[in-house]
């Protein structure tokens, strides 16, 4: 099973992306999923708060009974200033409750497949 993990998307600071919108992220990540379901990919999808403590459990939650081998982290979490503690606290849980978990990195709920297939499928 593929963990897909990201920001919820009510905690994203919106006005530091002109254009996009609290809706318009949540459709584009269901676009995202949608294409994961066709390739035939077993996921869970986890959106966590912006606060460490809190995504901690809300990931704990989500792992919950599940044998994840690998972990898709959204750029949200990884490439804001902002959540840089909020990446390195889940990055350190996920290999902590997941013993040899890969990891891969999206530019965009559309690009989300494409990482899943590099490091599952090796293309």
């Amino acid at each position: 099973m593929i963990l897909s993990l990201g920001l919820h998307p009510s905690a994203l600071d919106y006005s530091r992306h002109p254009g996009l919108d609290e809706e318009t992220l949540k459709a584009r990540i269901a676009v995202g999923e949608a294409a994961l379901r066709e390739d035939g990919f077993d996921f869970v999808t986890c959106q966590v708060s912006a606060d460490p403590d809190e995504a901690e459990e809300q990931v704990r939650e989500c792992l919950a009974g599940r044998p994840v081998e690998a972990a898709m982290i959204g750029g949200a979490v990884r490439m804001m200033p902002e959540h840089t503690l909020l990446f390195e606290r889940l990055v350190n849980l996920l290999v902590q409750l997941v013993p040899g978990i890969v990891f891969c990195f999206n530019t965009s709920p559309e690009t989300t497949v494409d990482a899943l297939r590099r490091v599952t499928r090796g293309s």
